[in-house]
C-alpha cells in the first residue's frame, strides 16, 4: 500500500521547530556570551587598582535597577579625619571599567595626596554592551542618575562622605551621564567636569548622538523653573584632535551652561605646565564668579588628560586633569561652605 505524502501542516511545523531549535540555541549562546563577559567585567573590576588605601565594592538598590560601584578610601594620615570626606565621582566612558578609569585617571593617587574619597559606579553590560552610560536616552539616562544617586547615598551613610562636599566628573559618556546628574540632582553636587563629552539635550537618538558628539546639534538643558540657579559649576576639557566628540560639542557644552546661568566669557589664555600641552582656558563669569571653565587642548585626542598609560583613554603628555578639576572642586566647595 503506497505511503500518504506528508500533510502541509506536519511539514510546515517540522522546519518550525527546526527554525525554534537554531534560533533557541543561538540566542543561549549570546546570553552565555553577555553573561561571561559581566562575569569576567566584574571580576576585573573588583581587583584593587595599585597603591595604598582601601577598594571597596559595594551595589546600591534604586528605582531603576541596581548600580555596582567600587569606592576609594585614602589610607589615613595623622591629623587628618577619617569621616566627613570630600567625595569625587567619577564616570567611566564607553569600554572602561570602574577599575581601568581609576588607573587611567590617577585620581586614587591625588585623593591619597589631597585626603577625599572617591567613587566610581560602574555601567552594567546588559544595560549597554559596550559598557556606555546612556546619556542620550532620557528614560535609560534618567535611571541611571537615580542608580549613581543611591550610590553616592551609600557612600555617605556607610562611609562618611561630605554630603555637601560632593563632585562629579566624567569621560566620554560619562561626562554626558556627569551633566544630567548636575541638572537631576544639582543641590547635591557643588561642582561638576565634562571631559571629552556631550552636554545633555543634545540628543535623544543613536543617529542624533553622532550628530552631537560632532558638534552639529546645540544642547538644550531640560531645567525646572529656576532651575538654572541652582546649576553647580561646570568644567569642561576637550581635546582639539578629538576624533570621537569634536571640539565643537565641547565649545557648545561649556556655552550653553554658561547661558544657562547668565554667565559671560572673559577673554581666554593660554596655559602651559612644565612639558605638558599646552591649554587654553576660557572662564564665563557671573557677577566675576566663576560658573563656567572651558579648557581646550589642541593636541589631545579622546583621552583622558594627563591619565596613565597603564589605563585606557589616557594621553600621559596632557594637562593633569584630575589636578585642574579638583582645584575646580575645591573652588565651588569653598564657595558654597556654610560658616558655622
Amino acid at each position: 500500500m503506497p505511503r500518504r505524502p506528508p500533510s502541509l501542516g506536519r511539514t510546515f511545523a517540522r522546519a518550525y521547530q527546526r527554525q525554534m531549535k537554531v534560533v533557541t540555541s543561538a540566542m543561549s549562546r549570546a546570553g552565555q556570551k553577555v553573561a561571561k563577559r559581566v562575569g569576567e567585567a566584574a571580576a576585573e573590576s573588583s581587583r584593587p587598582p595599585p597603591g595604598a588605601g582601601d577598594w571597596v565594592t559595594g551595589l546600591a538598590m534604586a528605582a531603576g535597577g541596581a548600580c555596582r560601584y567600587h569606592l576609594f578610601v585614602p589610607p589615613p594620615v595623622p591629623g587628618r579625619p577619617a569621616r566627613g570626606l570630600p567625595l569625587v565621582v567619577m564616570l567611566h566612558g564607553c569600554r572602561q571599567t570602574a577599575r581601568d578609569f581609576a588607573i587611567g585617571s590617577r585620581m586614587n593617587a591625588l585623593a591619597r595626596r589631597e585626603g577625599f574619597l572617591v567613587l566610581y559606579p560602574q555601567q552594567s553590560a546588559l544595560a549597554n554592551p559596550e559598557g556606555c552610560w546612556n546619556w542620550f536616552s532620557d528614560r535609560q539616562a534618567d535611571a541611571e542618575v537615580a542608580r549613581v544617586l543611591a550610590a553616592i547615598d551609600q557612600a555617605c551613610l556607610l562611609y562618611g562622605a561630605d554630603a555637601e562636599r560632593i563632585a562629579v566628573a566624567g569621560l566620554s559618556a560619562g561626562a554626558g551621564l556627569a551633566a544630567r546628574l548636575a541638572m537631576r540632582a544639582p543641590a547635591r553636587l557643588q561642582a561638576v567636569m565634562m571631559h571629552s563629552g556631550v552636554a545633555p539635550g543634545a540628543a535623544t537618538s543613536p543617529r542624533q548622538a553622532l550628530a552631537a558628539m560632532a558638534g552639529r546639534r546645540a544642547p538644550v538643558l531640560d531645567l525646572p523653573e529656576h532651575g538654572a540657579a541652582l546649576l553647580p559649576p561646570l568644567l569642561v576639557v576637550q581635546g582639539g584632535r578629538d576624533m570621537v566628540v569634536r571640539p565643537a560639542a565641547g565649545r557648545l557644552a561649556a556655552e550653553v551652561w554658561a547661558q544657562a546661568v547668565g554667565a559671560e566669557a572673559a577673554d581666554p589664555a593660554v596655559q602651559q605646565r612644565g612639558q605638558r600641552h599646552p591649554m587654553r582656558v576660557t572662564d564665563f563669569l557671573r557677577k566675576r564668579v566663576l560658573e563656567v571653565r572651558l579648557v581646550e587642548i589642541d593636541a589631545l585626542a579622546h583621552a583622558w588628560s594627563g591619565g596613565s598609560a597603564r589605563g585606557s583613554y589616557a594621553d600621559p603628555a596632557g594637562p593633569d586633569a584630575g589636578r585642574l578639576f579638583w582645584d575646580f572642586a575645591r573652588r565651588a566647595f569653598a564657595r558654597t561652605a556654610v560658616p558655622l
